[in-house]
């Protein structure tokens, strides 16, 4: 085998004019690559960003691109607007802010879902309250659960749930569950078996299937929502995955977290969100559910999604929308920090005009190259007069945002590219000054617990400096 390479290679480099035909080669791979790559639009930054990268990688750039690269996705929107059609009508005695009512027209607009309300908005800190809270739902099920997971590990807190799932199914419960192929890719058939022979359904999210190796694969285009709806009453949402890594009973490093328990018509979105999601991932027909009679509450609130099947980014638009609107603070809660230009100008702005503007982000998050992504932009922030804070040691996964004395957004969506962008979110805005105020409460305390970061703090070149820049050159492709 060495001789037949060593041959090989004689033979290659005895080709007259192998410089020229490499050169030619080259060059037709940039411009039909480059091509490729403008057609869609994206953002400058962050097009030149994949042609410099990819045109340093000839040929295997595009098998980079092909596997990793942005894409758009074409979703039976019929179907969508068919099944929004019947959303209960916000009760007429709310009156929120005007700004609250500009954000929630826009978020309207780019996502389809209209403002609603909640009869109760809970917020559960951590994985033991949410599991607790979550198990006992379950066990209330009548009619249906539906469950919706990036992340469900096959692990004590998973077979747990698992476990649920199964007695509840058993009882004549419809039970759906909905697990993104890469994130929940740890969940074997022979973990999941006891739940279809009890009757339960499994779909999963964008599986990679080698059969159709002539369609492009959607490998980074995932769904990170995390939804649970029983019955069309109870939903749950935010942060939290399926896994003993976010339960602070089973591990000391267990993640710092927030999710959500609501009732009421808010439910009935969420429901929606689930039923295109299942439609999708399954290719049938959107599920018939039994109606449930409205249940207008106190506590507005909107669901926001977003995705690479739609070119608004609902939730980073609300998300710049409602920084821009606040008037005494904006207090964001992110694992990762990777903001785009819309986004860097709106705090940057607001800190500039004298509102309290508050950056709570871990001190490490589970990637090393976001971490020094999102100190790079930390000098810019500072010098705004952005309150910047670092949470250790448990690695700090809420992802909230709060405006003033009533404006909130709780969800999955990190403050980053990927998951303005690229990742399938969900996020729910509320205006309530009594769930904003529990909200501020929990960020005031973890800010109290962690570092805040200041001007004068060292910085040596190679070990920060460096690693900075080097990571804030491919923060667009994050």
């Amino acid at each position: 085998m060495p001789d037949l390479l060593i041959d090989l290679w004689h033979q290659l480099v005895s080709v007259e004019h192998l410089g020229l035909y490499l050169t030619l080669g080259w060059l037709a791979y940039v411009l039909w690559l480059g091509l490729w790559i403008t057609l869609q639009k994206r953002a400058p930054a962050a097009t030149l960003s994949w042609l410099i990268s990819l045109a340093a990688l000839p040929y295997l750039g595009f098998l980079i691109y092909y596997f990793f690269g942005p894409q758009r996705i074409k979703r039976q929107r019929l179907r969508r607007v068919r099944a929004r059609a019947s959303l209960p009508a916000p009760p007429a005695g709310l009156a929120p802010s005007a700004e609250a009512i500009e954000l929630a027209r826009v978020a309207q607009a780019t996502t389809g879902l209209p403002p609603t309300t909640a009869t109760s908005a809970q917020l559960l800190i951590d994985g033991a309250a949410t599991f607790e809270a979550l198990l006992a739902a379950v066990a209330q099920a009548r009619e249906h659960v539906h469950l919706e997971y990036y992340i469900y590990e096959p692990d004590r807190t998973g077979a747990a749930l698992r476990d649920a799932l199964i007695a509840r199914a058993r009882a004549g419960v419809e039970v759906r569950l909905l697990l993104d192929a890469v994130g929940s890719g740890k969940v074997s058939r022979r973990f999941l078996q006891p739940l279809l022979d009890a009757g339960g359904e499994v779909a999963w999210f964008h599986p990679m299937r080698l059969r159709w190796f002539w369609k492009r694969p959607w490998l980074n285009l995932r769904t990170h929502r995390k939804i649970v709806v029983i019955d069309g009453r109870v939903a749950f949402t935010g942060g939290i995955n399926i896994t003993d890594a976010q339960d602070e009973r089973l591990r000391d490093d267990a993640y710092r977290d927030l999710h959500l328990r609501l009732e009421g018509d808010v439910v009935r979105s969420l429901q929606l969100v689930f039923v295109e999601d299942w439609a999708y991932a399954t290719g049938e027909a959107p599920l018939r559910l039994p109606d449930v009679p409205p249940q207008p509450g106190a506590v507005a609130a909107q669901v926001l999604v977003s995705g690479p099947d739609s070119s608004w980014e609902a939730i980073h638009r609300l998300h710049v929308g409602a920084i821009h609107a606040a008037q005494r603070r904006v207090w964001l809660v992110t694992p990762y920090f990777v903001p785009g230009e819309a986004a860097m100008m709106a705090l940057t702005s607001a800190a500039l005009g004298g509102v309290d503007v508050r950056l709570l982000v871990p001190k490490l998050s589970d990637s090393r190259l976001v971490t020094y992504a999102a100190r790079s932009y930390f000098d810019d922030l500072l010098a705004a007069g952005v309150r910047i804070y670092e949470y250790g040691p448990r690695l700090l996964h809420t992802k909230a945002l709060l405006c003033d004395d009533a404006l909130a957004i709780i969800g999955s969506a990190n403050f980053d590219n990927r998951s303005f962008r690229l990742n399938f979110e969900v996020s729910v805005l509320f205006c309530d000054p009594a769930l904003a105020d529990g909200l501020s409460g929990l960020i005031e305390h973890e800010c109290g617990r962690a570092i805040r970061v200041r001007d004068d703090r060292d910085r040596p070149l190679w070990r920060t400096r460096v690693p900075e820049a080097l990571a804030r050159l491919v923060s667009p492709l994050l």
